[in-house]
């Protein structure tokens, strides 16, 4: 893992994160933001630390449109769009040989659903505190929120430390 110099403060949104015998896998969601690369590699750290695989999902979804949309580009294809960013990420933030077992998903619905659905089977799921789609000043993003509340396992919520203070 690089370390990027950046720093990070967490919040924690369970009661209790699980220890022991719990080899299920860390999973984090990215989008390509500041905070999703902080949650990355918070979520890197702690699951070489814990000796558990890590999962890094992206979530993808047509715009939703409310009447009349302009037509799309035939050749848009927004599945291969996050893998790319998917790859660049955790290359990025990870560097091109991380020493955990690492998976990457790219899966198709709202990210918040999909995250929540992969906690099913984690010991954790570490997400940024906003995303792309945030509004300035904002501690919590619509993902984050929905995952506190919603999620099978605890949930580490990440703030990027470079993130600008509201005034």
């Amino acid at each position: 893992m690089r370390d990027r110099g950046r720093r990070c403060s967490i919040l924690v949104m369970a009661s209790a994160i699980r220890t022991g015998d719990d080899h299920r896998p860390v999973v984090v969601g990215v989008d390509g933001s500041g905070p999703s690369e902080a949650a990355l590699a918070w979520a890197a750290r702690y699951a070489a630390m814990a000796a558990v695989p890590l999962v890094v999902i992206t979530a993808w979804r047509y715009p939703t449109n409310y009447g009349w949309s302009p037509p799309f580009p035939e050749d848009w294809n927004p599945e291969a769009d996050a893998r790319a960013m998917l790859d660049h990420e955790v290359k990025e933030v990870l560097g091109p040989d991380p020493e955990i077992t690492l998976t990457t998903s790219v899966l198709e619905g709202a990210p918040a659903q999909m995250l929540t659905e992969s906690s099913k089977t984690a010991s954790l799921i570490v997400v940024g505190s906003r995303g792309r789609g945030e509004f300035a000043g904002m501690l919590l993003g619509s993902v984050s929120e929905f995952l506190t509340a919603h999620a099978h396992c605890p949930v580490v919520v990440v703030r990027d430390a470079l993130e600008e203070p509201a005034d």
